[in-house]
């Protein structure tokens, strides 16, 4: 609800104060220490603005980065080892706080929304940069063109490219989270009880419905690999608590859906063999912890938001009406969500045991 408010504000009154404050000078980037990244948004967003952070660091290693967060992707950022300040722009005294600093340069990656760019523009910094996707490029000295043909690392990449970072020297593969080793400590225990036993992982959340699965059908996931010794592990919110008891009770593997943080979540994945989830954010932490995936795409943009590379399989139907989702709205689905529901068990099993039997003659 309070998302669906502040998409409400910033359509009303953002679009209106980005259509009419002044537009920003243009002025060359030198010399630059101090760096404000503004992120808000959810967990996938955050999750790859990561490998444009780590190459801004490794350039240019003296730098301090801060990073303005939301408070429903900071989880994130604490497994992000290349930033030094983390604050929250939904918790008034820490957007206070940016308010009241200089920086040298403020990048805003929100893509579409314009309240972030309004936060950017009122920030003391004299080079900003962020998206040119409607009135927002207004609040910025060096608006970024944006694609929704790129994979999103590499649209977040082009933000260095007015700090003297080519889009040709930047590392865009993974790994690039780290779970802090006492939150490794503690998954450790939680998985005690599987004996040392190979697990897959499995989210079976969604931020929308019509990006559900299904707990039945992954359910039947776990019954099928369970016949070759593969246990599952269930992780998600407490509101993933009910499917994940359907998914992995009855001996099948652990639900641990709603009793670990986000970086518990990230430690218990990277133990896993492989994660089997829909388009999510724990799909891109699992990416970024150089985890194999097996993904299923319907309403998302693949091309902008799948994993890529060997060890990720990728299901998606690619039906006529899909993807339908831009700029983070979905529609609602005159159709079934068929681009979903289509994508059977035998494919998502068939998937898993490919990648699984990489991992396991490896």
């Amino acid at each position: 609800m309070k998302v669906l408010i502040l998409k409400l504000f910033d359509s009303l009154i953002g679009s209106f104060l980005a259509a009419i404050l002044p537009r920003q000078p243009a002025i060359t980037a030198h010399k630059f220490r101090n760096i404000l990244f503004i992120r808000p948004g959810g967990i996938g967003d955050a999750v790859f603005l990561a490998p444009a952070i780590r190459s801004l660091k490794k350039f240019y290693p003296a730098i301090n980065i801060t990073i303005l967060a939301e408070k429903r992707n900071a989880g994130v950022f604490p497994l992000i080892p290349f930033q030094d300040v983390l604050l929250c722009y939904d918790r008034s005294c820490e957007l206070a706080q940016v308010l009241r600093r200089s920086y040298d340069v403020v990048i805003d990656t929100e893509q579409w929304h314009r309240l972030s760019a309004l936060v950017a523009r009122f920030v003391s910094a004299p080079v900003k940069i962020g998206f040119d996707t409607n009135e927002r490029r207004r609040m910025f000295n060096y608006p970024i063109p944006y694609s929704h043909e790129d994979y999103e690392t590499a649209s977040f990449a082009h933000f260095l490219e007015p700090l003297g970072i080519k889009m040709d020297t930047i590392e865009l593969g993974a790994p690039f989270l780290f779970p802090p080793e006492a939150t490794c400590v503690k998954v450790a225990g939680l998985l005690a009880a599987l004996n040392d036993a190979t697990f897959v992982a499995v989210f079976p959340g969604a931020s929308i419905a019509e990006r559900r699965w299904g707990a039945e059908r992954f359910r039947r996931v776990a019954e099928m690999l369970s016949t070759i010794g593969i246990k599952i592990v269930v992780v998600g919110g407490r509101e993933d608590r009910h499917q994940g008891e359907v998914i992995a009770g009855g001996g099948l593997g652990l639900n641990l859906a709603g009793l670990t943080s986000l970086s518990e979540t990230a430690a218990v994945i990277q133990k896993s063999a492989l994660l089997v989830s829909g388009d999510s954010g724990v799909l891109h932490i699992a990416v970024g912890l150089g985890v194999p995936t097996v993904s299923l795409f319907g309403p998302g943009r693949a091309k902008k938001w799948a994993p890529r590379g060997d060890n990720h399989i990728v299901l998606n139907k690619k039906l006529p009406c899909s993807p339908c989702t831009t700029f983070g709205t979905t529609p609602p689905c005159p159709n079934g969500n068929r681009c979903m529901s289509d994508i059977s068990v035998e494919n998502v099993v068939t998937a898993a045991k490919q990648l699984l039997s990489r991992s396991l003659a490896s």
